[in-house]
C-alpha cells in the first residue's frame, strides 16, 4: 500500500503509571534512590506504558509485531526498523498509579532513498495525559524503515568526531543483561538487542545493539543526576550511529542556564545528541 495512505491514522490505547515498572527501571540504570520527584512519573516514564500485545502468531520474523494494512504504521516491505528520535514536551506531572490514555496519529510518511538503499521516515504524534484530561506530553517520534542489506554486508558507522571533553561525563559499558532487562521492561522483541546471530547474519550488525530510547533513557538520567529536584519541560534526541555491546560509552553534559546539551559518544565518535530544558 502507498505510505501516504496511512497517513492520519489513529490508536488510541489505555494504561496506567505503575509505580513497581518504576522501581524495575531505577534498578536497571543502577538506582537505589532515583533522582525523580517522589510519587511522580519521572520523564521519559511514559515509554514504559502502552506495551505491545500482539500474539506470539502475530510476531515477524525480526521480534516486532509484523504490520498490516490496517496497522497505524506503514506496511511496507522494509524489513530494518529504527527509532531515530523523538521530540518531547512534558506539559504537567502525572502521578503515579494514574490511569492515562494515549492517543497516536501517523502525521508523516516519506519515502527517500539514501546510501543505504530504499527508505521510509514515519512521524507520529503521541499524546499521553490522565484519563479524560488534557495531554500532558507530547511527543513526536521519528521511525526509519530501510532495506535489508545485501550479503556479507558489514554495518557501517559514521559518527561525528566528539571534540572537547564534556563538563560532566559518565562512562559505562553496556552488556546483554543491561539490553536484556531494559528490553523486557518496554516489551520490545526486537531480536537485534539479544540475538547475537540474527543482529550479525541478518542485519550485518558486529554485536547486539543497544536500544536508542535506552542511551536516551541514560542521557535523560546523567541529567537527573545532576538536576534531581529540577523539572524537566522538553526533551529531544537524535541517534546518529549504532553502539554495540561490550563497548565502552562516555556520556557527556553541558549546560547554560536552564538549557542542557546531552550526547552520547562510542568508539566511533558521536552516537546520540540530545537537548533538555529545565523548569
Amino acid at each position: 500500500m502507498d505510505p501516504q495512505s496511512f497517513v492520519g491514522r489513529q490508536e488510541i490505547l489505555h494504561d496506567r503509571i505503575d509505580p513497581a515498572c518504576m522501581a524495575r527501571l531505577a534498578a536497571t540504570l543502577d538506582h537505589v534512590s532515583p533522582p525523580w520527584q517522589p510519587g511522580i512519573a519521572p520523564p521519559l516514564a511514559h515509554w514504559l506504558c502502552f506495551l505491545p500485545d500482539a500474539p506470539q502468531a502475530a510476531i515477524g520474523t525480526d521480534g516486532h509485531p509484523r504490520r498490516t494494512d490496517t496497522g497505524l504504521l506503514p506496511n511496507v516491505d522494509l524489513p530494518r526498523r529504527m527509532w531515530a528520535g523523538s521530540r518531547i514536551e512534558f506539559l504537567r506531572d502525572i502521578p503515579l498509579d494514574t490511569p492515562i490514555t494515549r492517543t497516536s496519529t501517523l502525521i508523516a510518511a516519506t519515502p527517500k532513498t539514501g546510501q543505504s538503499g530504499e527508505m521510509l521516515f514515519a512521524t507520529v504524534r503521541h499524546e499521553i495525559g490522565r484519563d479524560g484530561d488534557t495531554p500532558a506530553i507530547v511527543e513526536e517520534q521519528d521511525i526509519v524503515y530501510r532495506e535489508a542489506p545485501p550479503p556479507g554486508a558489514v554495518q557501517a558507522r559514521r559518527a561525528a568526531d566528539p571534540g572537547e571533553s564534556d563538563p560532566i561525563v559518565r562512562t559505562l559499558v553496556p552488556d546483554p543483561v543491561l539490553l536484556f532487562r531494559y528490553s523486557a521492561l518496554i516489551f520490545n522483541g526486537h531480536r537485534i538487542h539479544y540475538d547475537r546471530d540474527y543482529a550479525r547474519d541478518e542485519e550485518a550488525y558486529p554485536g547486539l545493539v543497544v536500544q536508542g530510547p535506552l542511551v536516551a533513557t541514560l542521557l535523560m538520567d546523567l541529567l537527573l543526576r545532576q538536576k534531581p529536584s529540577g523539572r524537566i519541560a522538553r526533551y529531544s534526541f537524535r541517534a546518529l550511529s549504532p553502539l554495540f555491546d561490550g563497548e565502552t560509552v562516555t556520556l557527556g553534559l553541558k549546560q547554560d542556564g536552564n538549557r542542557a546539551a546531552l550526547r552520547a559518544i562510542g568508539p566511533a565518535g558521536v552516537a546520540m545528541t540530545a537537548e533538555a530544558t529545565i523548569g
